[in-house]
């Protein structure tokens, strides 16, 4: 895996913490969440987390909703199976933890249709704002071939709620077939940061702040991981007013 930062700019992410692991068969990975909470998903494969035994089963990001586990602060917790697992991080309450470890199973995940036309995409919200947690939100994105997705292009990066919530953000790029691409744009009104990124399958791309839109080309369809934090856990955004039209009928 490789990790896309944005150009002549400093990158610094308080909220946001993210990390994939590609278990072999049999393989064994000790993590500790500290001072955080972790939402682990199983993006493809079977995998037992912490006390939680084979979870996922898919055998890829497109064959439906991912199982994935809540662990709270102060939890020490093994993967092991074969497969791959995203561990999600964000700040969380520690004296008491807030929340208890728990499976969040894709049984459960109601699948949402997004857009229109070649803007539409499935959503899998898997740890929203319909699931208590302190500051992660995690949600995937499936986005077909040559269809557009986070658009029209919108940031979150003001903490000027209702309006808009400030939300650092981390994308995790699959394509499907592999030796594709996606790419990618963050940018600023102020222009400070402008960056263009061709993605390839394993790609993680920061978003610590600005306005960002993915595009999927013609015959190869994109899977995206986002993990969300910030110091008030909603999701409130302001698209691009140049762009915001495309929402018109």
């Amino acid at each position: 895996m490789s990790e896309l930062l944005i150009r002549d700019s400093v990158v610094e992410m308080r909220y946001v913490g993210f990390e994939v692991l590609r278990l072999e068969p049999g393989q064994r990975v000790e993590r500790v969440t500290g001072d955080r909470e972790c939402c682990a998903v199983v993006i493809s494969g079977t995998c037992s987390i912490g006390e939680f035994r084979d979870l996922g089963g898919r055998p890829d990001p497109w064959s439906g909703p991912p199982d994935a586990a809540y662990l709270p602060p102060g939890t020490v917790f093994a993967v092991e199976g074969d497969g791959e697992v995203g561990l999600c991080f964000a700040p969380a309450k520690t004296d008491p933890p807030a929340h208890e470890a728990r499976v969040l199973p894709g049984d459960a995940i109601d699948v949402e249709t997004r857009g229109f036309g070649n803007q539409e995409r499935t959503i899998h919200p898997i740890l929203m704002g319909d699931r208590p947690a302190d500051s992660l939100l995690v949600c995937e994105v499936l986005t077909p071939g040559g269809h557009w997705s986070s658009y029209p292009p919108h940031k979150h990066d003001r903490d000027a709620m209702p309006e808009e919530s400030f939300l650092e953000e981390t994308y995790y790029h699959r394509v499907r077939p592999a030796r594709g691409f996606a790419l990618q744009r963050v940018y600023t009104a102020e222009g400070d940061i402008d960056e263009t990124l061709a993605v390839r399958d394993g790609d993680t791309v920061l978003v610590p702040r600005g306005y960002h839109t993915v595009s999927a080309p013609p015959g190869y369809d994109l899977y995206y991981l986002n993990v969300m934090a910030g110091p008030i856990r909603a999701w409130a955004i302001a698209n691009d007013p140049d762009h915001e039209w495309m929402l018109q009928p």
